[in-house]
């Protein structure tokens, strides 16, 4: 009996590969580009309080909004610059900050107002867009910019982990990959299928890409990984972590392996900011990810570190009050977090509003004073040269980036 394609596919699972995580069954298109500089966004989803993460403890306001809920100092914050602390939570990213590779902007949004969903929140924040609907498509703001990066070829972006990165899709090839897309062959298997799929490029080449990531990961090759991983040697000086088996630390820890390579784009997301209720814990463990996240991305990135931009953003912030079960509700104006070695820190960007009743948002929200996209764009603007006015056309239409607020060295 001829053994086809058809059939050797149905048959995979019995020779030990998961098909529903098999990139032999989700073609994966890679992609390289002409600039060394690396750029990484974390999608925060949940509406992450900038307020409580940035605290602006000098407003002598907060005090009123938050009694409960504990600022400053007095609630184990670390001062940033006499009127912003940073929440104990990040306490690790301090060496970061003294060393200018961590920054923050503050009193931002996207333009999405008053309805205040996760769902469309989120889904604006990726689009890029100052509206969702038909007419606007489906693809990401970070898909749109590759569209305009001239010479692509093999490895570029990279969405990584289960959930879907809308900021990354669109016509620009982009691979995904998530922690538990094991390939799994005994050495005959993988002869088997190489000579099965020889003669058939889309095949063969589906198969030499997910060996690829397979060995990545150190399923197919146990010394490749061990050597992929040398750059985490140093981490055990840093909060007693060890490497990274699953989660985010694998996510971390494959987005650099990948950004030494040839690939310049990784988006991915961490969740758990949706703090309604018992906030100071809540928020102390999303922080603990995000803050093992970035340093993770630091250690395995090397010297590479001196080129990347990492930013975190989240798709609103919220209410400037706390509520009556130790949390906040959802709002308006928020916080991105940046870091890297491209990145100009060691300063809170924005204009401060004020959280004086009459300066909320509605009475209840800190008030935007500025995009979140621009700041994106100013970041993709000093990494890659792209014009301010292709960012505000093509990647965020109709956006005004406004003044320069010179986030990159």
């Amino acid at each position: 009996m001829d053994l086809t394609r058809r059939a050797f596919l149905t048959r995979t699972a019995l020779i030990g590969c998961s098909a529903a995580a098999s990139p032999l069954l989700t073609p994966i298109s890679f992609a390289a580009a002409p600039f060394e500089q690396r750029f990484v966004v974390i999608i925060l989803r949940g509406a992450m309080d900038g307020v409580d993460v940035v605290q602006p403890y000098g407003d002598r306001a907060l005090a009123g909004l938050r009694p409960k809920l504990g600022f400053g100092e007095a609630a184990g914050a670390l001062d940033l610059d006499g009127m912003f602390a940073l929440h104990p939570g990040l306490a690790g990213l301090m060496p970061l900050w003294a060393a200018g590779e961590l920054g923050f902007a503050h009193a931002v949004s996207t333009p999405y107002r008053d309805k205040r969903s996760h769902f469309d929140g989120q889904d604006l924040l990726e689009a890029g867009t100052a509206e969702l609907g038909a007419a606007t498509g489906r693809d990401g703001w970070l898909n749109r910019m590759l569209q305009t990066v001239p010479g692509l070829s093999t490895e570029t972006a990279y969405a990584i982990g289960h959930d879907e990165m809308t900021v990354l899709s669109g016509r620009a090839p982009v691979a995904n990959w998530a922690p538990d897309a094991a390939l799994e062959l005994s050495p005959q298997a993988r002869r088997l299928m190489e000579k099965v799929m020889h003669d058939d490029p889309l095949f063969r080449d589906a198969l030499a890409e997910a060996l690829l990531l397979a060995r990545v990961e150190g399923v197919m090759d146990d010394e490749a990984a061990m050597g992929g991983m040398a750059g985490m040697s140093g981490m055990a000086g840093m909060g007693g972590m060890e490497p990274a088996t699953q989660g985010l630390g694998a996510i971390a820890d494959f987005a650099a392996e990948r950004l030494r390579g040839p690939a310049r784009i990784a988006a991915f997301s961490i969740g758990g900011w949706d703090t309604h209720a018992g906030q100071s814990k809540a928020i102390g463990r999303a922080l603990g990810e995000l803050q093992e996240t970035i340093l993770r991305l630091k250690a395995g990135l090397g010297p590479i570190w001196g080129q990347t931009a990492v930013v975190a953003m989240t798709e609103f912030g919220r209410t400037a009050r706390e509520n009556g079960t130790g949390g906040t509700d959802h709002g308006t104006g928020g916080a991105a977090l940046m870091a890297g070695g491209a990145i100009k820190g060691g300063r809170v960007y924005g204009e401060w509003p004020g959280l004086e009743e009459r300066a909320l948002y509605q009475g209840r929200d800190l008030m935007p004073t500025r995009d979140v996209r621009a700041y994106a764009g100013w970041i993709m603007r000093g990494l890659f040269g792209l014009e301010t006015s292709l960012l505000e056309s093509a990647v965020f239409p109709g956006l005004d980036m406004g003044k320069n607020p010179g986030l990159t060295l």
